[in-house]
């Protein structure tokens, strides 16, 4: 069974800590072995000074270093009794052996025996190379036992710090993995709470808007099935109903008979080329021949080609068309046009009005078309450009229309590095705004 990341997280901490502690004991040992020697030579070279006034006072008593001379116990007496320096060495003034080692090393401490503002002789001792004594091994003893008994606390002080850490960082991280695994297998309305600003609180929160984004994708998949097998089934079952009606001699097989078939076909024939128009422009497969075009022609045609069926419903057109050039393709703009005037066409009320104005603002082509009532929601607008979606009331599906017009106007002003927008309009009803770039 492979370790988990808690128990990796742990013992990497505690590796750490440990290398750390042992070296910091290692470094406490040195310390001391060094600070403790030094400290011993101190002392000792302060107790020299001493003992170069004491061995001033007893050659002047004496006159020469006869009470001395080759007589080290003398020497050790004189230096202190209850504390006698180690390896001393008394010289006369031209530094010859008086008493103890003639030899001293360079970094030997070395004091003048001073009497009546004269040298008479130099007083040294060699300095501590090591411990030696019984009560200076045990000092020694009792703090490197201490260093590494301090060294053991903090380990197992880093080895709770360590538990506690791998617990505080690796709790939430477990949350999000549980968390990923429902959301892979179907689990689309799993969240995870946010308990935290930093790096992981911020994880988090992505985690939720992207377990949100899922949601609402696999929502609009769902109902896009759903829509587009009614907007399929209708004609369809309107087509059967007739060959059937047709086939057992309820209806005859006329002119009137072949039209409503045909109109049926046609309708389900617009609807599979809207649906493909889309399917090529989410996979970035709709050709687009862009060239320079006059965009009030574009307008003035589209509102020509359904003229007849402006009349038919009473509906005015207005028009205010200033010119203006895009470099854009002409065919795919006017396919956007005639569904905005299609749309007005389809959910206006008869005598109503349709207004479109055209206009070159700041290096943008503005282009609003807008009817009369009745209006939209203000919480449908933003749903507008949506695929099938279709306001209920007024603007239903009694009214015609897969609902997918506008969604393939925002694909092609996007696809033109355009922008589109729906609000209120002042006449009543809606009001389409496309911004669209213009030509130099």
């Amino acid at each position: 069974m492979q370790p988990g990341i808690t128990l990796k997280l742990f013992l990497a901490i505690l590796a750490a800590s440990a290398a750390a502690a042992a070296a910091m004991a290692v470094a406490t040992r040195l310390s001391f072995e060094s600070g403790f020697l030094g400290y011993l030579n101190q002392v000792e070279a302060q107790r020299l000074d001493t003992l170069a006034v004491t061995l001033a006072a007893e050659y002047r008593r004496h006159g020469d270093w006869s009470f001395v001379r080759d007589n080290y116990a003398r020497l050790r007496e004189l230096a202190a009794p209850a504390q006698p320096i180690q390896r001393l060495a008394l010289l006369d003034e031209a530094r010859r052996r008086v008493v103890g080692n003639p030899e001293l090393s360079e970094d030997a401490a070395v004091r003048p025996v001073i009497v009546d503002d004269r040298i008479v002789g130099w007083i040294g001792r060699a300095p501590y190379r090591g411990l030696s004594s019984a009560a200076d091994l045990s000092f020694q003893q009792e703090q490197l036992r201490a260093a590494w008994i301090i060294a053991g606390l903090a380990l197992a002080l880093a080895a709770c710090v360590a538990i506690g850490l791998a617990r505080a960082f690796l709790l939430p991280l477990k949350r999000l993995a549980d968390a990923t695994h429902r959301l892979s297998a179907g689990a689309y309305e799993t969240r995870v709470e946010v308990r935290s600003g930093d790096e992981l609180g911020r994880l988090a929160g992505d985690f939720n808007r992207l377990a949100q984004a899922l949601q609402r994708n696999e929502q609009l998949r769902r109902r896009f099935m759903a829509d587009v097998s009614h907007e399929l089934r209708t004609p369809l079952a309107i087509v059967r109903g007739e060959l059937e009606a047709i086939e057992d001699g309820v209806r005859p097989l006329s002119r009137e008979s072949l039209a409503s078939l045909n109109h049926e076909v046609a309708a389900l024939g617009k609807l599979v080329d809207d649906l493909y128009q889309l399917a090529l422009a989410d996979v970035g497969a709709l050709a687009y021949r862009k060239e320079p075009v006059e965009i009030a022609q574009l307008l003035q045609e589209a509102v020509e080609s359904l003229g007849e069926r402006f009349n038919e419903r009473r509906l005015s057109v207005e028009t205010d068309l200033a010119p203006a050039r895009a470099f854009a393709d002409g065919d795919r703009l006017t396919q956007a046009f005639r569904n905005l005037l299609e749309n007005s066409l389809r959910y206006t009320d008869a005598g109503g009005r349709v207004r479109i104005v055209a206009r070159r603002d700041a290096g943008k082509i503005r282009i609003v078309v807008e009817d009369s009532a009745p209006g939209v929601p203000a919480q449908a607008m933003q749903h507008l450009f949506d695929r099938f979606y279709r306001v209920d009331g007024s603007r239903s599906r009694a009214n015609g229309g897969a609902g997918l017009g506008l969604a393939i106007c925002r694909s092609i002003v996007e696809a033109h590095d355009g922008e589109i927008n729906a609000r209120g309009s002042p006449l009543g009803g809606l009001a389409v705004e496309i911004a669209l770039p213009a030509a130099p």
